[in-house]
Parts: structure tokens; C-alpha cells; sequence
């Protein structure tokens, strides 16, 4: 058998939440040599490229954060309920600050390919500029929600004016005073939609589906609490890790219609008065994403409220959503308000579609032609699988991942996948349906406690079995099928790709049980894995 020393010991590929945590992981606390790579001009992952008008996270500042750091949980404060990009960015800057980690990413640098060589055991790295290097583990932070969806529209690259996708704003790309269009409202759209209004000349809003957004509750937040919060951590990151969501209130154990009608109304009020998504969908009621009565009380609730809301019938009608309550929720501080305004207008594409882009602007169907300065696309990104299947990866026999993935990608536990030994992804495909953060530290611990012990035992590689991988896909989709998420169109199923299949993409069991599972998994000594043991190390021990 064949070996060879590896130019470094790991490869973290991206510089997000995950490959920064990871990095820290491997080299600062295992001692490994560790090579990050990352595409952008700097770390940040998501926050670096979504620069966009109104981009924030819609987790609470306090929970949106690593909490692996007690210290630095103390050392931080915020300011706002929830974080504004650049502020994640500043965090997330000063987290590679405080470990010098800075030395060990190489910025502006694409992975083109990895390909695992099974007589040395190691993987090979290809770099855009030509760079090649060989490490024994390769770990994946390549980003949920990275690679940019564009959509296949006549004559997109006819407009004259600025085209920009949210997800690779330009720093010096300014609306203020703008003929804006913006197509597509989902999270970032509506974001985008919520602070450009207060910007431009006018707004076009191409609204492909109406959403059901309730309010984020953003506001200031008093130096009073940060510090309440903080003596509180210990205690709030164990609800976090102990929870459904991971959003940091507790989740509801009531049934919607196990309740008057009357009180019903009540504990929605309450919730759409506190506000943010997740809790108006999990908070409320333990249900609603389970139960069509219980979702559709719910839905009602928030089509009465646009209804109340937006003072244009026409404008409330186009608003209002009329499928099911089941896609990722969204908050906003003033979504449905901003169609109020005077310099806001709706063109709903069920009703006239895009017949084309021309240089000045958006034809519709109805003849309008929309005229404009600016185009802006939120339309999403290829999520989760998208990244990897652009990369030329590829595991045992020289078998590209796509091969593996006909079906809808796949892993083991959302980390590992059969047929690519010595490879970790971070929330890959079928991780938990929650808040990241400690989703991401739960992922990055168990990889490293993993990378730990067949250091220790002199393991050459390890890699989930089909059989295993097989199971923990089946486990996703029994979970999934469980709730009304299929039911509905969303990224999360794949449903805004054209022609990509519809797959399971997530667990949604909860971050509690997700936790559990990694734990189950290492405590039976890694039964879902075949652990191939070095030659000399096998030798020794005959």
C-alpha cells in the first residue's frame, strides 16, 4: 500500500461560519496544518456577498453567534434585536482576528476540484489560479445558501441599466434616488424590498409568489438586557442546543384546535406582537406545520392581517398568499406597510408575466414596459447541493458526485457521504432545519472528535457505508413527509431550480435530536462507518 505525506494535514474550503470555526478547530486546538481556502475577497461566507439593502439575519442577535467562546459571549455586545450584515461581518472578522486565522486562509481562491486518491489515501486540491496541494482530510464549508440562482429570462443581458443579484452586491453600487425593479420576494427580497422602498425614486416589486410574512419586532435593544442576557448564557445556550429551532424561545407543546377559536386569535396576536417567523410557526402552536386545520388557521390570520394592513384592495389581493403556511417562515419589520407607499407599485407575474428584459427596462405581458435604472434579482440561490455539484468532486473510482446524487443529494447525518472517504461537508445536504450557529458548532465539534480519534488510532480513512447513509436519508424524508413542507413549492425541496428534482434536503427532527443522533453515532463507535485502518498500524497489531 502506497502512502505519501500530504502537503498539509487539512483543507477547510470557504470562510463562513463553519470553515472559520473549523479552521480554529483543526489547527488551533488539534495541531494539525491546516489550508483554508475561500472565494471571496474576504472572510464571511454569506455576509460577505450579501451586501444588499436591508440584509440582516432574522435569528436574535444574541443566539446568532458562536458559543463555544464563554468569553468572548461576554466580551460582545449588540446593539439591535437583530443583526445588520455588516455587523455579522464585523463579528465574524474579529472572530478571525482573536484566533489568527487569517494566516491560514488564502482569500480570492476558488476550489475548482478534489479528487481522493485511494492508493495514497489522500485527497488533491485544485485552486482557479492552479494551485495544487494534497491534505489527508477535506472539509466542505462551501455554504447552505451560496450559489447564486439566475434566472433563465429573454433578454436579461440586454438591460442597459445595473443588473445585480442580491448575492454579489457590488460595495459601490448606490439606489438612493433610483428607478429600482427587484424580482423576487422571498427572505432577501423582502428584506431588500423593506429598505430600498425608504431609497429609491420608485420601486418595482415582480412578485413571482405572494409570501406570508409576519413582523421581526426589530428594534433597539437596551444595554440593560444585553447584560441580563449575558449572565444568562450557560442557561440560554442550553435551551438552544435542548430545542426544536434553536431560535431561543421555547416551542409550543399546545395543539392549535385543541383551543377556542377565540383563543387562537389570541395567542397569534401575541406572537405576531412579539414577532419573528420561526416563533410565529413554532411558538404559537405545536402544529402548524403538521396539522392542515392548525396551518390554516394560522394563514388566515396572516392574510387578515394584509388584508387590514395594505389600504389598496387590488395591491392586498396580489399580496395574499392562498397555498399552505409551509415554506421557510419569514419576519420583517414592515413588509406588507411598504406597498403603501407612494412610490411602491406590484406587478404580480401569475397575473402578467415577464415577456422580456429590454435596455430600458421589464416588459410584461400586459404590454407594460417597466422602465428602469437599476434591476435587481433576489431570486435565490441553488441551495445546499448546488455548490458541490458546480465543484469537480470526486470520491472512490473517480466518481463525480453527481453520479452519486441522481436522485437528490445525499449524506450520512448531513456530514459524510459514502464513496468520499476522509471528507466532511458542513451543512450538507439533509443537516437540521434550524438557526445555524449551533447547528454548524454541533457539526464541527463531531467532525473534529472524529478527526481526533483516527489520529489517535492510526486510522488511514473514514467513511459512512451506503447502507447508513441510505437509512439516514429514509429517516429525513419519514420526518419530512410528517409535516406540510413537501407540500408546498420552496427552495427547500429543490422546487425553485428549473428542472432540478424535488429531494429532501433537510432533518427536521429538531437540533435536540439531531444532537443526539451525533452522539448515538460516536457513542457506538462509529457504527454507520467502515473505519480502514493503516498498514502499519494493522500490521502491528496481528
Amino acid at each position: 500500500m502506497t502512502t505519501t505525506t500530504p502537503d498539509v494535514d487539512a483543507v477547510v474550503v470557504g470562510a463562513g461560519f463553519g470553515g472559520i470555526y473549523m479552521l480554529h478547530k483543526l489547527r488551533n486546538e488539534l495541531g494539525m496544518t491546516v489550508q483554508g481556502f475561500e472565494k471571496g475577497g474576504g472572510v464571511g461566507g454569506t455576509w460577505y456577498f450579501n451586501r444588499y439593502p436591508g440584509a440582516k439575519s432574522d435569528t436574535e442577535s444574541y443566539i446568532y453567534r458562536y458559543s463555544f467562546d464563554k468569553q468572548l459571549l461576554q466580551e460582545y455586545d449588540w446593539h439591535t434585536r437583530y443583526l445588520d450584515q455588516p455587523d455579522i461581518l464585523a463579528y465574524l472578522e474579529h472572530v478571525v482576528e482573536r484566533y489568527d486565522l487569517a494566516r491560514s486562509i488564502k482569500l480570492n481562491t476558488e476550489v475548482k476540484s478534489a479528487h481522493w486518491n485511494v492508493d495514497t489515501a489522500l485527497w488533491t486540491i485544485r485552486t482557479a489560479d492552479g494551485q495544487q496541494l494534497t491534505c489527508r482530510w477535506l472539509v466542505n464549508a462551501l455554504g447552505l445558501l451560496a450559489k447564486s440562482n439566475i434566472p433563465d429570462i429573454p433578454g436579461l443581458k440586454s438591460f442597459a441599466g445595473a443588473l445585480v443579484h442580491t448575492n454579489a452586491w457590488p460595495k459601490d453600487l448606490d439606489i438612493t434616488g433610483k428607478r429600482v425593479g427587484v424580482i423576487g420576494t422571498g427572505s432577501t427580497g423582502t428584506q431588500f424590498i423593506c429598505a430600498a422602498a425608504k431609497m429609491v425614486e420608485h420601486l418595482t416589486v415582480f412578485q413571482r409568489t405572494p409570501q406570508y410574512s409576519v413582523p421581526s419586532g426589530n428594534g433597539p435593544v437596551d444595554p440593560a438586557e444585553v447584560a441580563e442576557t449575558k449572565k444568562n448564557f450557560d442557561k440560554i445556550w442550553d435551551q438552544v442546543k435542548n430545542s426544536v429551532v434553536a431560535f431561543g424561545f421555547e416551542e409550543s407543546t399546545v395543539e392549535a384546535m385543541s383551543v377556542s377559536e377565540e383563543e387562537r386569535r389570541r395567542v397569534f396576536q401575541e406572537n405576531w406582537d412579539k414577532g419573528n417567523g420561526f416563533r410565529f410557526m413554532f411558538g404559537t402552536f405545536c402544529d402548524i406545520a403538521t396539522n392542515p386545520e392548525a396551518n390554516a388557521a394560522a394563514a388566515q390570520f396572516i392574510r387578515d392581517k394584509i388584508k387590514e394592513i395594505v389600504k389598496d384592495p387590488e395591491t392586498a389581493r396580489k399580496l395574499t398568499p392562498t397555498d399552505l403556511y409551509a415554506k421557510r417562515p419569514l419576519c420583517n419589520e414592515d413588509y406588507y406597510e411598504t406597498f403603501n407607499r407612494p412610490n411602491v407599485s406590484l406587478v404580480s407575474l401569475r397575473e402578467t408575466p415577464i415577456e422580456e428584459i429590454v435596455p430600458e427596462g421589464v416588459r410584461t405581458s400586459d404590454g407594460v414596459l417597466h422602465e428602469l435604472d437599476v434591476l435587481v434579482l433576489a431570486t435565490g440561490f441553488d441551495a445546499v447541493d448546488g455548490n458541490y455539484r458546480a465543484m469537480d468532486l470526486r470520491g472512490r473510482g473517480g466518481k463525480h458526485i453527481n453520479e452519486h446524487w441522481t436522485e437528490g443529494p445525499t449524506s450520512y447525518l448531513g456530514i459524510t457521504k459514502a464513496g468520499f472517504p476522509n471528507m466532511f461537508m458542513i451543512l450538507g445536504p439533509n443537516g437540521p432545519f434550524t438557526n445555524l450557529p449551533p447547528s454548524i458548532e454541533s457539526q464541527v465539534e463531531w467532525i473534529a472528535d472524529l478527526i481526533a480519534k483516527a489520529d489517535r488510532e492510526g486510522l488511514r480513512s473514514v467513511e459512512p457505508t451506503f447502507e447508513a447513509e441510505r437509512r439516514w436519508t429514509d429517516t429525513c424524508k419519514e420526518i419530512a413527509d410528517a409535516t406540510l413542507f413537501p407540500k408546498a413549492e420552496s427552495w427547500i425541496f429543490g422546487a425553485n431550480i428549473p428542472g432540478k428534482k424535488h429531494a429532501v434536503m433537510f432533518y427536521m427532527g429538531g437540533i435536540s435530536s439531531y444532537r443526539q443522533q451525533l452522539a448515538d453515532e460516536a457513542a457506538s463507535g462509529y457504527r454507520g462507518f467502515a473505519l480502514e485502518r493503516a498498514a502499519e498500524t494493522a500490521g502491528a497489531s496481528a
